[in-house]
């Protein structure tokens, strides 16, 4: 059987690529220009030469590197950048792509199989871009009787919050989008939004299986929530504070999980069930009913929700870096600035280049970041280790694992703080520093 080759043209080939030249600068005019000029006007522009920089101004200095880096520092220093960029959702989707690419390799050796291997040169490290391309691309299927505005907002919603549970993370000394005194409080407010999500995508699908999976959800978060609120009680009575930040800053010595083991096992025992992962994943439970609650979510709906379950389980994962793990303190392993470069610019030989704006971050937030990323990373590769180890459990051993057991460990915990800051071995006053 021949098969017959399109007719290839030359002309037709430029005639393409002209055509997509144009209407490329013709969005970058429309669209891109006007962006820019909208960054630069919400920035706080800095003083050069003893002038404030104007946003016109600024404009006409983005083609040259020695002069935008004044006004990329003046970006970093906006609420803006912090909620796209760093330490917020750009940050959180990097971490959590990467930990889906990991996760799919994980499995794969723990299972002896190949995992994501064409998709790009290099161990399939482009399969996650082809599958993002390919739930894009697919057609979004809404059932016929379901309650379409909530079906349809559930996994924005979804998104939203798991970006929420992400703005209370402290990052960094300093490097946090919300620093809320009452920092934990509000973190246990957005989980608990996670369940009423859950059960409303669930029930809004009017399907039999999403149903029966949100149901088990409903059932497993409720029941581990209470048993993961006490297991942080023994933080706070030994710290003295809600907030995340100085809870992360309490632990220069060392870190609370020494002396909190207890509450340390509990928290991440139920945070594998807030994220529903094995031996925890009865509301998906692919073998009984298909995917439970995500069952009648197709493209991109499908998408979000991956990406806000991905996100949260970043969040947990730092959270408890920064409960337990001392959060971004760690030794000093990143070498000090030349003072040249804090005090004039950028030596090059016998030349120096004045360049205003460096150095773009401190030594110490870059290190603490750096301690930060390497403990986060390895709290989550324990909480994907167990898929590849453990099977699903049952759901009434699950409920009688949260309402007596791991609540009886929770209250344990709370007795060891007790113990610690009364004898006066912690909290203030006592005979260990903090």
């Amino acid at each position: 059987m021949s098969v017959i080759a399109p007719d290839f043209r030359l002309s037709g080939f430029i005639r393409s690529i002209l055509d997509n030249a144009f209407w490329a600068l013709l969005l970058a005019n429309l669209v891109g220009i006007p962006a820019i000029m909208m960054v630069l006007f919400y920035i706080e522009m800095p003083v050069i030469n003893g002038e404030l920089l104007t946003p016109f101004l600024a404009f006409t200095w983005l083609a040259d590197p020695s002069r935008i880096l004044p006004i990329v520092h003046a970006f970093m220093a906006t609420d803006l950048f912090r909620v796209m960029a760093f330490p917020g959702f750009g940050f959180a989707a990097l971490i959590a792509a990467g930990t889906i690419f990991v996760e799919r390799k994980l499995l794969a050796k723990l299972q002896l199989r190949v995992g994501p291997f064409y998709c790009g040169k290099i161990e399939g490290i482009l399969q996650l871009m082809g599958d993002g391309l390919k739930l894009i691309s697919k057609e979004i299927i809404i059932p016929a009787k379901a309650d379409k505005p909530i079906f349809w907002v559930a996994p924005v919603i979804f998104v939203a919050t798991a970006a929420a549970f992400v703005a209370l993370i402290p990052v960094a000394p300093g490097w946090v989008v919300a620093d809320v005194d009452l920092g934990l409080i509000a973190v246990f407010a957005v989980i608990g939004f996670f369940p009423i999500i859950t059960i409303l995508s669930a029930w809004s699908a009017n399907s039999k299986f999403p149903f029966i999976g949100g149901i088990r959800a409903l059932f497993q978060m409720v029941s581990f929530e209470i048993p993961l609120i006490l297991s942080l009680l023994g933080v706070v009575i030994l710290t003295g504070t809600l907030n995340l930040s100085e809870i992360a800053a309490s632990q220069s010595v060392f870190p609370w999980i020494i002396f909190l083991p207890v509450g340390a096992v509990v928290f991440f025992t139920t945070m594998l069930a807030e994220l529903e992962r094995i031996p925890f994943d009865l509301p998906e439970a692919e073998s009984e009913i298909v995917a439970g609650w995500l069952t009648e979510f197709s493209g991109m709906m499908y998408g979000l929700v991956q990406l806000g379950t991905y996100l949260k389980l970043y969040a947990f994962a730092a959270l408890f870096v920064v409960l337990f793990l001392g959060g971004w303190h760690g030794p000093m392993v990143v070498p000090p600035f030349p003072e040249e470069i804090l005090t004039e610019g950028i030596v090059m030989g016998p030349v120096t280049a004045k360049i205003p704006g460096l150095p773009l971050f401190t030594q110490e937030m870059l290190n603490g970041t750096l301690w930060f990323v390497l403990k986060t990373v390895g709290v989550i590769f324990f909480i994907l280790l167990p898929r590849g180890v453990f099977p699903r459990i049952r759901i009434d051993m699950l409920l009688n694992l949260g309402w007596s057991k791991l609540i009886g460990l929770a209250f344990v915990n709370i007795f060891i703080a007790l113990g610690l800051l009364y004898a006066g071995v912690l909290g203030p006053g006592g005979m260990l520093p903090q």
